[in-house]
């Protein structure tokens, strides 16, 4: 019978070598956590799983080696300057294939997640959360997390009492989202973007102050349908405004569909027992097949920079790893086989008061290639819109020069020529 778990009972859950698999951003446990730290020293070789991480803690620093470490899917403020000083292992992947990569490489696989209560059925939900943990539901050794401020959302992130090793109870409010703001860059950027959006097209919006500007502008469109990994505010705005209901989808029609949300307590009142939003596991969200059978889908994702061949290294700054792959690959592929699809991929043209231009000959070195110069479809600036998809070398590169800042282009044209991408 499952039951509320005293800490030391939770603790002795954990064999040595196992490896502890969190969901990202707020299916973070924080107490069970919490449990673990204070009692590292009965631990042996644990591996801590987990994308975006939310807080710093002494095992992501390298205190607890031997005992307790992490293991990142995607940097973030809490990992990525532990990941600099080599305490945290990195490991490669696109979004949709985490939960198939922990699948093959966990040797002892638990989950600890925040759910929301259970219901008069005997149900949690995991909230604001499916990403690559729905996956593993009646697999795995399941402890959870209940949290009172968790909204009780739908779809494939429902785990049945009976599935669950045992449960702690720790309500806390659940961490909110900075909304950026949006420059005059990005509204220019967001301008071309919505010109090519009609009624009826199905999006996936990244985060940021440029799709933030994006949905802004979409509010008088009808008919938008929602298949995105991650659900943030704006959504919650089209869907006010009457611009998003789904009804010409070709999968899940008059259904959001999302692995997970982050944003504002807004969103998060929005998710509450709302059965218009399906939270389904990453595998499935993210995966370019499915993404495809939306004919109309258009993704909107950002990147730090771009070369001549349209490659876009948006996990790295300044040839530095920031943060990881993420779902855009998956999307820049999904895109690319659906049939009406489109990608669009932002970034302002210059960084550090215009001294620097992101649209180079070659990436910085140490910079990482996200998404390829094959799937790639669309760059935009505040120059415009560089259509990329089908172009030669040549023609890209004369695209690409042209949204570039004026400071820079005849630089760009001379170094192109130089190195025979122009004639």
């Amino acid at each position: 019978m499952t039951r509320i778990l005293q800490d030391e009972e939770f603790i002795r859950l954990i064999e040595p070598h196992t490896d502890l698999i969190l969901p990202l951003a707020n299916g973070e446990p924080h107490r069970l956590l919490d449990i673990v730290e204070e009692n590292n020293k009965s631990l042996d070789q644990v591996n801590v799983h987990q994308m975006l991480a939310l807080q710093e803690r002494a095992y992501i620093d390298g205190e607890m080696k031997g005992h307790v470490s992490h293991i990142s899917y995607f940097l973030s403020g809490a990992t990525r300057k532990a990941f600099r000083e080599g305490h945290v292992e990195l490991i490669p992947n696109v979004f949709q294939e985490v939960s198939r990569l922990l699948e093959k490489t966990a040797k002892r696989p638990m989950v600890l997640a925040t759910a929301s209560p259970m219901d008069r059925h005997g149900y949690f939900s995991l909230g604001t959360q499916a990403d690559y943990v729905a996956d593993f539901i009646g697999k795995v050794p399941f402890v959870l997390e209940v949290n009172q401020y968790m909204p009780r959302t739908f779809g494939g992130n429902q785990i049945h009492v009976s599935q669950v090793a045992g449960y702690i109870e720790n309500n806390r409010p659940l961490t909110e989202e900075r909304i950026p703001v949006v420059t005059d860059k990005d509204v220019k950027i967001a301008q071309y973007i919505t010109e090519d959006i009609k009624d009826g097209d199905t999006l996936q919006i990244g985060i940021g102050a440029i799709p933030n500007a994006v949905m802004k502008m979409l509010k008088d469109r009808r008919h938008l349908g929602i298949h995105t990994e991650m659900l943030t505010d704006g959504i919650v705005d089209l869907v006010e405004a009457g611009a998003v209901d789904g009804m010409r989808k070709s999968t899940h029609q008059g259904k959001i569909i999302t692995t997970f949300a982050f944003g504002s307590q807004r969103l998060y009142d929005f998710l509450h027992d709302n059965p218009s939003v399906e939270f389904l596991p990453v595998r499935i969200v993210n995966d370019p097949y499915e993404i495809a059978k939306e004919p109309h889908i258009v993704s909107i994702n950002a990147t730090t920079e771009v070369d001549l061949y349209g490659q876009c290294a948006s996990e790295t700054v300044g040839g530095s790893y920031y943060s990881s792959t993420g779902g855009q690959a998956d999307f820049a592929r999904g895109v690319r086989l659906a049939k009406h699809g489109k990608g669009y991929v932002c970034m302002h043209s210059t960084a550090k008061d215009d001294t620097i231009s992101r649209i180079k000959l070659h990436l910085t070195p140490g910079s990482v290639v996200t998404t390829s110069k094959n799937d790639v479809d669309n760059i935009v600036t505040e120059y415009g819109i560089a259509r990329l998809h089908g172009k030669s070398l040549s023609q890209r590169a004369k695209a690409l020069i042209q949204i570039a800042h004026p400071s820079f282009r005849e630089e760009l044209t001379f170094e192109a020529k130089q190195f025979g991408i122009l004639y």
